[in-house]
């Protein structure tokens, strides 16, 4: 009796790549990532990551990744070309270009690193919060496809809550792969820009609005994705500056036990 390979996570498709040569990937966009315009940006940061992450000459585990969303990108065909610009002993420093029709579309800056033991500390505090399961999943969204690919579970700062616990632009959420998927590297990269703009947390209005450039740092390593497993993690994301068509928010992601996995920072375009 035959058995049946079990489907694959419609993440694992969204981000799948396959090698053209040995710097060069041929990749697609999926429409279950569908943003409001373009692709959910998220799913092209977790791809150029997926680049590295096959390319055979790696060393080590993401430490920092940088997305520049240079054009909207659109549905259907692309490739992915990814180069080691610099190693050294422990880390390495890569360049990583997502192309369509002979256009730059995205690009990334990429750190891997070998991490060893070192004292360690945490100055951000992990917020008192209600355990994901006391709390309701929110509906998916028909304007913003994405969304049903995750379970959110919202504390304060959704787009239907008016609560921001006293922070104007303040998201905390629970969050995981829906159905469910182990986190590793590339899905933690997405979940790091799986919050709405704040400026509609900030000013309750649908604006257009997309980002220009994110970063994220890996704080967990492999060990600590590998405990974390299936359960949900928790989100926070708050509002810096706004002004002049631009405006900044940072993120965090935390484990539910209290370990920070992931930080980021990005600088969004909007328009009134």
């Amino acid at each position: 009796m035959e058995s049946s390979k079990p489907p694959m996570h419609a993440f694992d498709a969204a981000v799948a790549l396959s090698p053209s040569d040995k710097d060069t990937y041929a990749g697609k966009t999926s429409p279950a990532y569908a943003n409001m315009v373009g692709p959910f940006g998220g799913i092209i940061g977790a791809t150029l990551l997926n680049a590295v992450m096959r390319h055979p000459e790696r060393l080590g585990d993401p430490l920092s990744l940088t997305v520049h969303y240079a054009a909207p990108i659109a549905d259907g065909g692309f490739s992915v070309h990814a180069r080691a610009v610099r190693t050294n002993r422990s880390t390495q420093h890569w360049f990583v270009e997502l192309s369509q029709a002979g256009q730059v579309a995205a690009f990334a800056t990429m750190v891997t690193a070998i991490r060893r033991d070192t004292w360690s500390a945490t100055d951000a505090v992990f917020p008192q919060v209600p355990s994901a399961d006391t709390l309701e999943q929110t509906p998916p969204m028909s304007r913003v496809v994405w969304t049903a690919n995750y379970e959110m579970r919202f504390i304060d700062g959704g787009l239907d809550k008016a609560d921001t616990n006293g922070h104007p632009s303040q998201t905390r959420l629970w969050i995981r792969d829906m159905p469910p998927r182990p986190l590793d590297f590339l899905s933690l990269s997405a979940m790091c820009d799986a919050f709405f703009p704040r400026v509609f947390v900030r000013r309750p209005k649908w604006v257009p609005a997309g980002t220009v450039a994110l970063t994220t740092y890996f704080h967990a390593d492999q060990e600590q994705l590998n405990a974390q497993g299936t359960a949900p993690v928790l989100g926070v994301a708050r509002g810096i500056n706004y002004g002049k068509g631009f405006f900044d928010q940072s993120a965090e992601i935390w484990s539910p036990d209290g370990k920070l996995l992931a930080s980021s920072h990005q600088v969004v375009y909007f328009k009134e």
